[in-house]
């Protein structure tokens, strides 16, 4: 038997007839362990490269089930290869039943969306300063002036400490609009020097108009300042989180 490649888990008959293609142009099949359903298709690799081409393929095959409507589903990681489904009873589905069943009542009826935002530091400095007479004042004294290191750190730290303040500002505008129509939300690290937020929401699946409602209007109300990525359709991977010992 060759190695199977896994890309989710969904509750029993899980999807049926369905065309996908899956990693390597493999067709994508449905297995069922312990009343569990999972999408897999034969590996071509013994180890699969997090290339932009595999990723996107993974994640496309979970999308595809979900948009044929069968929503409900556990995300299992990039590369997740076995080679027999006694393997995976006895080292997932048998011991986290109970723990499997309580994501998937956890996940039904529900969907997960994010936002990322991006600003421009330059010209948030610029405005900050333009807004800030005393920190202007203080950051001019820094040219053809001789200042001790003190004064040139003490500067240096107001400055900081503004821009701080100013982008905390944004982030408890969103978290105060948004945060109230999750279930629950995750806060993860932001990625790039631009980026200033970077949260997942879990919310009810037919509230997704309301929310992306409320995500445009904070974004007029921030009138250019911010770019926001947001995503309103992705498998639940910040909400099925599922450590396999």
């Amino acid at each position: 038997m060759s190695n199977l490649y896994l890309y989710g888990i969904f509750p029993a008959p899980g999807p049926q007839d369905l065309d996908l293609q899956g990693l390597d142009q493999k067709p994508v099949q449905t297995q069922i362990v312990d009343g569990f359903a999972f999408l897999y298709s034969e590996a071509q690799q013994q180890r699969y490269l997090a290339s932009r081409r595999n990723l996107l393929g993974h994640e496309k095959v979970l999308e595809q089930a979900m948009q044929a409507g069968y929503r409900t589903l556990l995300p299992l990681q990039f590369g997740l290869t076995i080679e027999t489904w006694e393997t995976v009873s006895d080292q997932l589905t048998a011991p986290h039943f109970d723990h499997l069943k309580t994501l998937f009542e956890k996940l039904d009826g529900r969907r997960e969306v994010s936002i990322k935002l991006f600003w421009d530091s330059a010209e948030e400095l610029q405005a900050l300063m333009a807004e800030n007479a005393e920190l202007r004042e203080q950051r001019d004294s820094l040219e053809g002036k001789s200042l001790s290191m003190d004064e040139i750190v003490r500067i240096g730290q107001a400055i900081e400490h503004a821009m701080s303040d100013r982008r905390e500002a944004i982030i408890t505008e969103f978290q105060t609009t948004l945060n109230a129509m999750a279930i629950e939300i995750v806060e993860n690290d932001v990625l790039t020097e631009a980026m200033i937020y970077n949260a997942a929401y879990l919310i009810p699946w037919e509230s997704e108009s309301e929310f992306s409602q409320a995500v445009e209007r904070l974004d007029q109300q921030f009138d250019g300042r911010l770019k926001i990525r947001y995503n309103d359709f992705t498998a639940p991977y910040n909400f099925a989180q599922f450590e396999r010992e």
